[in-house]
């Protein structure tokens, strides 16, 4: 990596932060630490780090709900640090705004190459955002915005929604397997994570999906994956009917 990332670690453990720290400057980056959510959430606002590796188990204000606070004012990747490794708490981070889980004890290597992987899946989604793509008339999503109107309301995406729909638009009118999606958007450590997958589709269609039991723009592919619809030949095609009808209700020469 070109740059150097700035990490922010919280931990209650000051000897589990003098571990990361050490690692971390090791391996090329920045590190800043807090001891406690509430000044976690200092640091994100003031110091704007790269990155965040956040607890779980902290007193006070665990590492949930400070992750709910941060996402409030913030997109900053977030991987979540866990003695535990249950399928409910890793699924709950990610659904609230995570972009990673990691369980204690891990090697130095692992978190490394964890931090490298999801800042290369935040980079290049925010270096090669396309312009304002309008699908039809109820969906415009702005991606150099970050932001998704609805029938002319915005709605609230989370960050890994947001990447997930990213790749589907940018792949529109292409079939993208369970595979593929997963690796983009969370990582090749999750690629044979479908139950992951169907449930950020499930939440994605329920924003944006007119009904999302049927839906019309993230179509499923049964068996190998999603596809976003064609909406540029789907413009196209509703260019071709309206013009015989322009013609028909021109006025007849004199």
């Amino acid at each position: 990596m070109s740059r150097k990332y700035k990490i922010l670690i919280v931990d209650d453990e000051a000897r589990m932060r003098r571990f990361v720290r050490m690692n971390l400057e090791t391996e090329g980056f920045d590190v800043i630490e807090a001891e406690n959510a509430y000044e976690a959430i200092e640091k994100v606002r003031d110091e704007m780090p790269d990155l965040v590796l956040l607890d779980v188990a902290m007193p006070g204000m665990d590492g949930f709900e400070a992750l709910q606070y941060i996402r409030e004012m913030s997109d900053v990747p977030v991987i979540m640090l866990t003695v535990k490794d249950e399928e409910e708490d890793r699924i709950r981070g990610l659904d609230l705004g995570a972009d990673d889980y990691v369980t204690k004890p891990f090697s130095p290597r692992e978190l490394a190459s964890r931090i490298r992987a999801v800042l290369r899946r935040t980079t290049q989604a925010e270096e090669h955002v396309p312009d304002v793509v309008e699908v039809d008339e109820d969906l415009k999503i702005d991606f150099a915005r970050r932001e998704v109107w609805v029938r002319g309301q915005l709605v609230k995406l989370r960050p890994t929604e947001f990447r997930l729909l990213y790749h589907l638009v940018k792949n529109a009118g292409w079939i993208l397997t369970h595979e593929q999606l997963l690796t983009r958007v969370w990582g090749p450590e999750y690629r044979d994570d479908s139950h992951l997958l169907r449930l950020y589709i499930t939440y994605l269609r329920k924003k944006i999906e007119p009904d999302p039991a049927h839906p019309k723009y993230i179509l499923t592919e049964r068996g190998v994956g999603y596809r976003f619809v064609d909406y540029k030949k789907l413009r196209q095609n509703q260019a071709q009917r309206e013009e015989p009808k322009a013609a028909d209700d021109a006025p007849a020469p004199s």
